[in-house]
C-alpha cells in the first residue's frame, strides 16, 4: 500500500519517524478483511496521498507464504496444499518486518504470485506511517505477533457469505467449481475452525458483517483520525482499564435505517490473485 509495485531502489536515506500504531484485523477467509481496511483508508482521505507522505498503510499476511519446496508447488498447482495451515506462513519474516516497521524503519516485504505459487523477486518499498493496518486470516494465531498490535479487530462475516464470496471470486480466476469447493471443505473450514476461529477471543473489536456495518467502521476510523491527530494516550494498550488489556467490544447488528448501536486498486500492498 506504500509503493505498491515498486522494487527497492538505491538505498534511500532512513528518516525518523515516530512508531507506528499497529492494528491486526483477522477474520475466516472472504471475510471482508481487505474491504474493511480499504473503507478505513478510504473514508480517512489516505488512498490518494503519495506513498511516502501516506500517513496509514495497509499490509497484508498474504505477502509472508513460505517459498514451496516442488513438490508442495504441485500439489498447489492441482489445490491440494493447505494455504490456511499456520505452517503455511514464514512467521519468522512476518515478526522482523513487523518489528521494523513498529521500529519505523523503511523496508522491503515480499511479494507472492498466487498463480505461480511463488514468492517473486520483486519486493515492494513500505514507507514509515502513523498507523498500520496488518490483515490477514491468521495475524493472531502466533503470540509474538499478536502481543505486537496495539488493537485487534475481528471481521466476523457468516460462513455461507464467506464461501458464496470465495466460490465467486476463485471462478472468476478461472478455477474450476469442483477444485474450489473441494480445497474449501478440504482445507478452508477445518482450519477456521481450528485455528483462526479460536483467535477471535483475542480481538479487542469484532465487527459483525464487516464493511456492510458502517456503524462500527465509522467508529474505528474516528479513533483512527484521534490518533493521527495526536491523540493516542488513550490507544495506548491498557490505558482503558489498567491491566494491560483494552476492554473487547462487540458492535451490534445496525437496524434497519438506524445510524446509532444499541444500547450496550485492492489493497495495494495484496497481491491481486490472493486466495483470502
Amino acid at each position: 500500500m506504500a509503493s505498491a509495485g515498486s522494487s527497492l531502489g538505491g538505498g534511500e536515506a532512513e528518516r525518523p519517524h515516530p512508531r507506528p500504531f499497529l492494528i491486526g484485523v483477522s477474520g475466516g477467509t472472504a471475510s471482508g478483511k481487505s474491504t474493511v481496511c480499504e473503507k478505513i483508508m478510504e473514508l480517512l482521505g489516505q488512498n490518494e496521498v503519495d506513498h511516502h507522505q501516506r500517513k496509514l498503510i495497509i499490509l497484508s499476511q498474504d505477502r509472508f507464504y513460505k517459498v514451496l519446496t516442488a513438490d508442495q508447488k504441485a500439489k498447489a498447482l492441482k489445490g491440494q496444499y493447505n494455504f490456511d495451515h499456520p505452517g503455511a506462513f514464514d512467521n519468522d519474516l512476518m515478526h522482523t518486518t513487523l518489528k521494523n516497521i513498529v521500529e519505523g524503519k523503511t523496508v522491503e516485504v515480499p511479494t507472492y504470485d498466487f498463480v505461480t505459487h511463488s514468492r517473486l523477486a520483486e519486493t515492494t518499498v513500505v514507507y514509515p506511517a502513523d498507523v498500520v493496518l496488518f490483515e490477514g486470516i491468521l495475524v493472531f494465531y502466533n503470540q509474538d505477533i499478536r502481543d505486537m498490535f496495539h488493537l485487534r479487530l475481528f471481521v466476523d462475516t457468516d460462513s455461507d457469505v464467506r464461501l458464496s464470496r470465495r466460490v465467486l471470486r476463485d471462478m472468476k480466476r478461472g478455477r474450476d467449481l469442483e477444485q474450489i469447493l473441494t480445497q474449501y471443505t478440504t482445507f478452508v473450514k477445518p482450519a477456521f475452525e481450528e485455528f483462526c476461529l479460536p483467535t477471535k477471543k483475542y480481538a479487542d473489536v469484532i465487527i459483525p458483517r464487516g464493511v456492510d456495518n458502517m456503524v462500527a467502521i465509522n467508529l474505528i476510523v474516528q479513533h483512527i483520525q484521534d490518533i493521527l491527530n495526536g491523540d493516542i494516550c488513550k490507544w495506548q494498550r491498557g490505558a482503558m482499564n489498567g491491566h494491560g488489556r483494552t476492554y473487547k467490544r462487540s458492535f451490534p447488528e445496525q437496524a434497519e435505517g438506524s445510524t446509532m448501536l444499541a444500547a450496550g486498486k485492492r489493497s495495494h500492498l495484496e497481491s491481486s490473485s490472493r486466495p483470502h
